[in-house]
């Protein structure tokens, strides 16, 4: 069997992949949340973002107006971190932080019997910045969220829920969508530090357009 290649330069293979996209998805999506669904299809080549993503009311307005007044990024993972665009970020003066490896974090996880993810976010509590939350890995990080907001400690611009596995990670996310913050998250067992960093490139990328 002859294998056709298609002849695509390589400025071009990205914007050929979202074409790709739309015609498989073979439906319209909502025109500010579309963008943040197909590059999560185009980060996993998995369909079922069209469908297990969930948005609060006027998210995408909402978290890029905390990121043009410099709002900070945290997220639960060095891979995440990584793979949010910082020089964008840093544009409109905001910072990735991620404290999963800290000593302190590692310290009082030990200390109360708690996840380093969940000692992580009382850290980020701390912080006198606005924030929004990245979450692709750590159901217990989203937990100890929802708690902070319930006790008036924290009230984050955005979470983004999108922890992957499958011990309290469905409970964790309906959680997140029934605190009274604007959230983004995916609905069911899917997602991950990839789905995550995608999803803020997806807000920083639009706010060129």
């Amino acid at each position: 069997m002859k294998i056709k290649l298609e002849n695509v330069k390589p400025m071009e293979i990205e914007q050929r992949s979202f074409e790709i996209i739309t015609e498989e998805l073979g439906r319209e999506l909502p025109e500010d949340t579309a963008p943040i669904i197909k590059r999560c299809i185009h980060t996993s080549a998995d369909f079922d973002y069209a469908d297990n993503l969930c948005f609060s009311d006027d998210v995408v307005k909402k978290a890029r107006l905390a990121l043009q007044k410099g709002a900070c990024i945290v997220t639960d993972t060095q891979m995440a971190k990584a793979g949010i665009n910082k020089n964008m970020l840093a544009k409109y003066g905001g910072e990735v932080y991620c404290f999963m490896s800290d000593e302190d974090v590692a310290a009082k996880a030990r200390e109360n019997g708690t996840t380093r993810a969940t000692a992580s976010m009382d850290k980020a509590a701390q912080l006198d910045r606005p924030l929004i939350f990245a979450i692709g890995n750590a159901p217990t990080a989203l937990v100890r969220l929802y708690e902070l907001i319930e006790e008036k400690k924290i009230a984050p611009e955005l979470i983004i829920g999108v922890p992957v596995g499958f011990v309290n990670v469905v409970q964790a996310k309906e959680l997140i969508m029934q605190a009274d913050v604007p959230y983004i998250v995916a609905r069911g067992r899917k997602g991950g530090s990839n789905i995550a960093a995608c999803i803020c490139n997806a807000l920083l990328y639009g706010m060129q357009s």
